[in-house]
């Protein structure tokens, strides 16, 4: 075979699974390079909140949570319990907080804190933590990054210049109800001006995790080709030992002596995709992930033997649609009290602060029995529009112009007027609020339970009896159209615990490995706590690159012994 380059691994796409294979690779000895399809590296890492849900790591062990590894088998048993193979679990449990270690121990950049009470998504399960165990990246300037940040993929999400974290967001988004939110308004104040004082240009969230990742995998000297497409792969004697790619109009074969690690992300982008595989209704405008989400390694992989799993379900993103065409994914806004989502026929169907995927899931269950859900209305009072950030709104910032124009936003000064603008039943909407805010009233939801979750009260209102319950009374009231977004697909490539990618009868492909949304997710079909996607990604990267390099170290003992 005649190569264009040669290297030990070749990692397929840029979000933090790519990175993440192609920094651990080459801290193992092994040459390594990472292409990435669109002209901007990062994926939807880089648009994501940048979480890590990794249990019984050593950032949160040095806060004291009090995690261990029984205890994250207890939860994930009953969390998605056997929908995911033994071994794919125990390997997650124990290699993730390896992972972490490994790269806080040879990098200088990857560094975490602990998102303090950011709770596991169903912390009354078995195992399940209240106080949370996810980890985020700390702040990073981008000024140290030097002209690796012109290629960069930026997130569009508007935070009016103020850089923060997501422990701070859940803070400031009481700044009108806490004192806490007062201070952390301050706090993130005082960055703002520190940054224009000394031009420095600090990121969190995505943002931060992968510049970190970037910066780590330049300092190792691993090579990262922008707009350069996977094509095919390259097979011999049954063995994946190179891929096709196009880059800068020419086709190009590159070598992959030790494998190659698909983190291509999922097929958001792609429709014939998403009709092919998800619930009915779906549509590539609801998608938050980035424009290159377009599955482009199924069909080649499928073609030399690939399994694939979960590929009907979606790591789901309520959202409203803005008027540009622009998803906006609703997490905090489902949380506060004064809301209430409804479907077409104007009743409740749901906990709104219900765990996103599964308000996704909720919402596409109820359309099929009752065709009237998607989209659905979520409804505040003139209260919440006044006290909490929503859709990226600060408190009493009034929706922009346009949003009335094309009707995203529909208001009046009556329910029932305002079920006329919205086309349902003023009868069962005047009927449903009155209920709920009954309901509220009495700080219990009786009917889906909103509050009684620690997860629910996380973004709910501490200064109420029930953080997440109160009445819909105060004109005027604002209705906006909701829709099952997602923040990717999480259907895949089988893996097995080495995170090689398998067959159909359970036998590995040789050479070929799989992370990232490309792979089918180790969750199965829940989602048990925030970074539950990045947290596996980056994890099954260093589990691929570890295996590639063992392998290498066997070689060399026989070769010894010989």
């Amino acid at each position: 075979m005649k190569w264009d380059a040669s290297y030990d691994v070749v990692v397929v796409g840029s979000g933090a699974a790519g990175l993440t294979a192609g920094l651990t690779a080459k801290l193992q000895g092994m040459k390594s390079l990472v292409i990435e399809k669109t002209d901007r590296y990062g994926g939807a890492s880089a648009l994501s909140g940048g979480a890590l849900w990794i249990p019984n790591n050593h950032v949160i062990k040095g806060e004291g949570v009090p995690d261990t590894q029984d205890l994250a088998r207890l939860y994930l048993d009953s969390t998605i319990g056997d929908r995911v193979p033994e071994a794919l679990k125990e390997a997650y449990i124990t290699r993730g907080p390896e992972m972490l270690r490994f790269l806080n121990n040879h990098t200088r950049h990857m560094r975490f804190q602990y998102a303090k009470g950011y709770s596991d998504y169903y912390p009354e399960k078995p195992g399940g933590l209240p106080q949370g165990r996810s980890i985020e990246p700390r702040i990073f300037d981008l000024k140290n990054m030097g002209s690796l940040v012109d290629t960069m993929r930026r997130s569009a999400l508007s935070t009016k210049g103020f850089t923060m974290n997501s422990y701070e967001f859940h803070k400031v988004n009481m700044i009108r109800r806490t004192t806490k939110g007062k201070t952390t308004a301050l706090k993130l104040g005082m960055r703002l001006v520190k940054s224009k004082v000394t031009g420095s240009l600090p990121v969190a969230l995505g943002e931060a995790l992968i510049a970190r990742l970037r910066m780590s995998l330049a300092e190792a000297n691993g090579e990262l080709w922008i707009s350069t497409a996977f094509k095919d792969f390259i097979v011999e004697n049954d063995r994946v030992t190179g891929i096709v790619v196009e880059r800068d109009g020419q086709e190009m074969r590159i070598e992959a002596k030790r494998g190659v690690v698909l983190s291509a992300g999922g097929f958001s982008h792609n429709q014939a995709y998403r009709e092919k595989y998800l619930p009915a209704p779906t549509n590539t405008k609801w998608t938050s992930t980035p424009e290159g989400q377009t599955g482009d390694i199924i069909e080649p992989s499928v073609k030399i033997g690939a399994s694939l799993d979960l590929m009907d379900k979606v790591w789901g993103a309520p959202s409203v649609i803005d008027p540009q065409g622009h998803p906006f994914f609703l997490v905090a806004d489902r949380g506060v009290p004064n809301m209430m989502v409804v479907d077409g026929a104007g009743k409740r169907y749901l906990n709104e602060a219900a765990p996103y995927h599964e308000f996704v899931d909720n919402m596409h269950s109820h359309h099929e029995k009752n065709n009237n859900a998607i989209p659905s209305w979520i409804l505040i009072d003139a209260t919440a529009k006044s006290r909490y950030i929503f859709t990226g709104l600060f408190p009493g910032q009034p929706f922009p112009k346009s949003w009335f124009d094309s009707g995203i936003v529909k208001s009046a000064q009556t329910i029932e007027e305002l079920a006329w603008q919205m086309n349902v039943s003023p009868e069962n909407l005047v009927d449903t609020v009155e209920r709920f805010n009954a309901f509220a009233r009495n700080g219990h939801d009786d009917d889906f339970l909103r509050g009684d979750s620690a997860y629910d009260n996380y973004y709910g209102d501490p200064t109420l009896q029930n953080p997440n319950l109160a009445e819909l009374k105060n004109a005027p009231f604002y209705a906006l159209r909701l829709y099952p977004g997602d923040i990717g697909t999480k259907g895949g490539l089988v893996v097995d615990q080495h995170a090689r990618v398998v067959k159909a009868d359970g036998t590995a492909i040789e050479g070929l490995y799989a992370s990232g949304n490309c792979s089918a997710s180790i969750m199965g079909e829940t989602y048990p706590g925030p970074g539950a996607t990045l947290g596996p990604g980056m994890t099954l990267s260093y589990i691929a690159t570890t295996h590639m390099a063992n392998v290498v170290k066997k070689e060399r003992s026989t070769l010894l012994e010989v």
